[in-house]
């Protein structure tokens, strides 16, 4: 297959009605993003620091290498595939905030990058989907481990 003519980036944004400060905590702090996100976490993510994430129900993990922390405004991140994640924090007034996530990089045959921003696009809005209710609602949706039941690893 030949190369796509644009390599994409894939963007996933949503409004959380939440202060800047408790958004932005809630991707540093492992528990909190536990309750939304992956099950495990090495450690909250510092510049220059590897961290490990694990979604134990699939048996998968992941060495995270923590590019940049803007405090409040930005994590840039990048995966052990050598993809790109950035989240991007933009407080709205005092009790809101617009969180942009960027994912590119994604590698391979034009099939496999296609496939790899699908899954991505749907992933991160996903997750955003659990901090919203999460945040505003104190609600635990467990949308990332009911998302694939039959891909759990103990079922």
């Amino acid at each position: 297959m030949s190369n796509l003519n644009h390599a994409p980036v894939v963007k996933a944004e949503m409004l959380i009605r939440r202060p800047v400060e408790e958004v932005f905590e809630a991707f540093i702090d492992p528990d909190i993003t536990t309750k939304f996100w992956f099950t495990k976490s090495s450690g909250r993510l510092e510049e220059g620091k590897t961290v490990r994430w694990d979604w134990e129900m699939y048996g998968v993990g992941d060495d995270i290498f923590v590019q940049s922390i803007v405090a409040d405004r930005l994590i840039r991140i990048e995966s052990s595939d050598g993809t790109q994640v950035e989240w991007s924090f933009a407080s709205r007034g005092p009790r809101e905030t617009f969180v942009t996530i960027a994912n590119w990089g994604f590698t391979g045959e034009r099939e496999d990058i296609v496939n790899q921003a699908i899954d991505s696009m749907g992933g991160y809005t996903m997750v955003l989907c659990g901090l919203k209710a999460l945040l505003e609602h104190h609600i635990v949706l467990n949308l990332v481990a009911d998302k694939a039941p039959d891909a759990h690893v103990n079922r």
